[in-house]
């Protein structure tokens, strides 16, 4: 994406990426020094990856879990800082270890910077990682 890219598209795009299970190409929406943060991680979960290599360690087996659909009802908000957006949205899809519907909801605070992502809060439901087939704490996840 070119560094004039917008936030808002820089991250419409990175949703079809994952739509797309194309997780390199994700990583790559990402500076080198990017940080991704988990304010509500449960224990053992990682709270913050630090550096777009833990981020692509993070997020390697990701399709191998979630099998997204769709992101419906999704909200970009600008905020006063014009690299900075709020976003509202919901992932729907399937754990793909058990089949069952996986639906989340999300609210992320994301800044890019020359038309990477350097900043991403995500604000998760620690709760659904209760869900059979959704741990993120395994040797890739650290």
């Amino acid at each position: 994406m070119p560094a004039t890219t917008s936030p808002a598209e820089l991250y419409r795009h990175s949703l079809r990426l994952l739509l797309d299970k194309d997780i390199p190409a994700w990583v790559g929406l990402w500076a080198e020094r990017g940080v991704m943060e988990f304010p509500f991680a449960p224990p053992g979960w990682p709270e913050r990856l630090e550096g777009r290599e833990a981020i692509a360690a993070y997020m390697h087996d990701y399709p191998d879990r979630i099998d997204l659909h769709d992101f419906p009802d999704l909200k970009i908000h600008k905020t006063t800082d014009p690299g900075t957006i709020v976003v509202e949205m919901r992932g729907v899809g399937r754990v793909v270890a058990t089949g069952i519907p996986f639906d989340m909801t999300y609210i992320a605070v994301v800044t890019v910077r020359d038309g990477r992502f350097t900043s991403y809060r995500d604000y998760w439901n620690p709760l659904a990682v209760r869900t059979p087939g959704l741990d993120f704490t395994g040797s890739s996840a650290r």
